[in-house]
């Protein structure tokens, strides 16, 4: 998340944090890049045939120069499920809870999850999750939504979805904490056609929509996925 206003605090990005300088994010501060090729990476041939082949890597742009974020590479397919809840706070509905979305890299040592714990530079997969309804997520985002993150040295049985019970302890692992390391998600901005694409507010939010590729018995489509990957500075005291 992003830190508190003060300027002796310095900002951080949530998901990979690096040194910001201004309080407000504009679009024009990010840029959307392709990420280096899977093969320069220690990446297993099984997770490249699930992956597709060009990643996007969103980029900060200041007056120093330009500092990369992160890298997300989409699975080629995900596999499409009947709807199971029809809920306004659910925004993908036909996706198997466990299911392997893509990879992540985060490329900073200040690197957050949207719960503000710190995590280390690396590779870690993504996958799809939403917050269970009870008294303690009450009120967490406005959608149940969400992506939970796992190293990729222990996430080994990619290619099946894993229980909610398996997912959240190897999630707790990655953070190294008794909460599983969390990535937000947020509705897809319909304006915005040609994806990748950067999609920031004067809030400071922003967020990478990409295309999300879905396969089920009537046939394949594309869905947008927004992924927030920075988050609004809080108000003076908050972390």
């Amino acid at each position: 998340m992003i830190a508190a206003i003060r300027k002796s605090v310095p900002l951080s990005l949530l998901v990979a944090a690096v040194l910001a300088f201004g309080a407000v994010v504009r679009a024009q501060d990010f840029t959307v890049q392709p990420s280096p090729a899977l093969s320069s990476l220690n990446v297993s041939s099984s997770l490249t045939d699930l992956l597709e082949p060009e990643g996007s890597r969103l980029v900060r742009n200041t007056n120093r120069g330009a500092t990369p974020i992160a890298d997300v590479w989409l699975v080629k397919t995900v596999p499409a499920v009947q709807p199971a809840d029809s809920s306004p706070d659910i925004l993908f509905n036909n996706i198997q809870v466990g299911t392997l979305v893509g990879l992540l890299q985060f490329l900073s040592p200040e690197a957050e999850d949207a719960k503000d714990q710190k995590l280390k530079p690396g590779l870690y997969t993504m996958r799809y999750a939403q917050i269970p309804q009870d008294g303690n997520h009450m009120g967490v985002s406005q959608y149940r939504d969400f992506l939970l993150l796992s190293k990729l040295s222990d996430d080994t049985q990619l290619d099946k979805a894993l229980s909610v019970d398996d997912l959240v302890a190897l999630s707790r692992k990655a953070s190294g904490t008794g909460h599983p390391a969390v990535m937000s998600l947020v509705s897809p901005n319909p304006a915005y056609k040609k994806l990748p694409a950067v999609v920031a507010d004067d809030q400071g939010n922003c967020s990478i929509q990409v295309d999300l590729h879905e396969k089920s018995a009537a046939g394949a489509k594309e869905t947008a996925l927004a992924l927030m990957l920075v988050t609004a500075p809080k108000e003076e005291g908050g972390s």
